[in-house]
């Protein structure tokens, strides 16, 4: 009998938990705090310890040994605090060869004083899965009537599904995909991230490998990054930002300093950029290879620019940034889920771009554009097709725009391109 929290809902990850424990000795789950991996693990275990408490991370920290049990699944919750953990993991493993004995689960990624005593990579041992806070499908936002893999497959069944108002749109931005602000009043649904961001802010998880990093100047970073959200921003532009928005001597002066503060947001998966795809069109010299920016959740960028549903139904262009952030996470999420990739396209010549690219294990691919509205559905087809035109060899699979307020299902008859509701959307 595993350890299942009271009112647990299954994420998309609990399948791929079940299989991968049959498969290893031992499996880590890595995401940011909040996200769901404690109760995620919970639902999979039959005993736990979480070594951040004082008294498990003195016996650990003595001997990682003193907190092992045979009492299989064992969760190690935040596993990286400490030095030697994994090694210890990987030959308990070893030992026997049985599978699924432990699940690992951390919110930051070890520090380099804990990699450096690392010895062994876990390879076919210890396998890493990662976590995301919860897509609309999981928290129960998507009534999931149209797959990924219907898409893929043309086997999408057309036809109304429900309303979708702008009010709604926004609610699932500022609420985010955290588990515990699934079904929390609206009024009371933007503390949380705020919260969020001040527990990351005030920890000493910025302060990694003993340095000594400026709250101030990471607030900044973090604020700039929510202006950018869902942007393909370059470190330049980043730094001139922030020198615009701070006093004289808080100003980060250099590319250096600042990828160091970008590095630890990605430590701590605070961010999730979105990488440029590489394919056969007419000149590759053109093609772009910068990231997409994101922050891990819409949310965070709405409490960081102190964002409410009045001032963003007067911002549509900030909105339909955010509103991208949030189909981009689902996308990553499901993409995950199908053991595939998301990426984004741009033409640096002439600035076509496609929002997103979803490239699946078997190496076919799809275009997605994403639009807040009907309004934007021509437009976005005449983006699929100039990228559909220009790609050589091999075209996408199918194409999709998808679309925040729709009611229907729907497929344009002319291009073959679904027109799906986020809401409507699973893996």
């Amino acid at each position: 009998m595993t350890l299942t929290k009271e009112g647990y809902k299954k994420r998309l990850i609990d399948d791929k938990i079940e299989v991968y424990l049959k498969l290893f000795g031992a499996i880590s789950i890595e995401g940011p705090k909040w996200c769901g991996k404690t109760w995620t693990s919970l639902n999979h275990a039959n005993s736990s310890v979480n070594v951040s408490k004082t008294e498990y991370y003195n016996l650990a920290s003595i001997n990682p040994k003193n907190v092992i049990n045979d009492n299989y699944p064992e969760l190690i919750d935040e596993w990286q605090l400490i030095d030697g953990m994994w090694d210890t993991i990987k030959n308990e493993c070893d030992e026997d060869n049985k599978k699924g004995k432990f699940i690992l689960s951390g919110s930051t990624i070890p520090t380099d004083k804990i990699k450096e005593r690392m010895f062994h990579s876990g390879a076919g041992r210890i396998a890493r899965l990662k976590m995301y806070p919860m897509s609309l499908y999981e928290s129960l936002d998507s009534d999931g009537k149209v797959s990924i893999m219907d898409m893929y497959e043309d086997n999408v069944k057309i036809g109304f599904d429900r309303d979708i108002s702008i009010d709604t749109i926004i609610e699932l931005i500022i609420r985010g995909g955290w588990p515990e602000n699934i079904g929390v009043e609206n009024k009371y649904i933007d503390i949380l991230p705020k919260k969020y961001l001040e527990s990351i802010i005030t920890s000493d998880d910025i302060n990694r490998d003993d340095r000594k990093r400026s709250t101030i100047k990471m607030e900044m970073l973090l604020k700039s990054l929510a202006r950018n959200e869902s942007t393909i921003v370059g470190i330049d532009t980043l730094v001139k930002d922030i020198g615009q928005n701070e006093i004289s001597n808080e100003k980060i002066e250099s590319r250096q300093t600042l990828a160091d503060y970008l590095d630890v947001l990605n430590d701590i998966y605070l961010t999730n950029n979105q990488d440029a795809f590489s394919i056969n069109y007419r000149s590759s010299d053109r093609i772009g290879k910068s990231v997409k920016r994101h922050l891990v959740d819409p949310s965070l960028a709405c409490a960081l620019l102190n964002l409410n549903e009045d001032k963003l139904k007067t911002d549509l262009n900030t909105l339909g940034f955010l509103f991208e952030g949030l189909v981009e996470r689902d996308l990553c999420i499901y993409m995950n889920y199908l053991e595939g990739k998301l990426f984004h396209f741009r033409d640096n010549l002439s600035g076509d771009e496609v929002d997103a690219i979803l490239e699946f294990k078997d190496g076919e691919y799809a275009a997605v554009e994403i639009k807040l509205s009907e309004n934007g559905i021509n437009d976005a087809k005449k983006n699929l097709l100039k990228f559909y035109d220009k790609v050589e060899k091999k075209k996408p699979k199918f194409m999709c725009i998808i679309v925040g307020c729709l009611p229907s299902i729907m497929k344009d008859e002319e291009t073959g391109i679904y027109i799906i509701p986020i809401t409507s959307l699973k893996p």
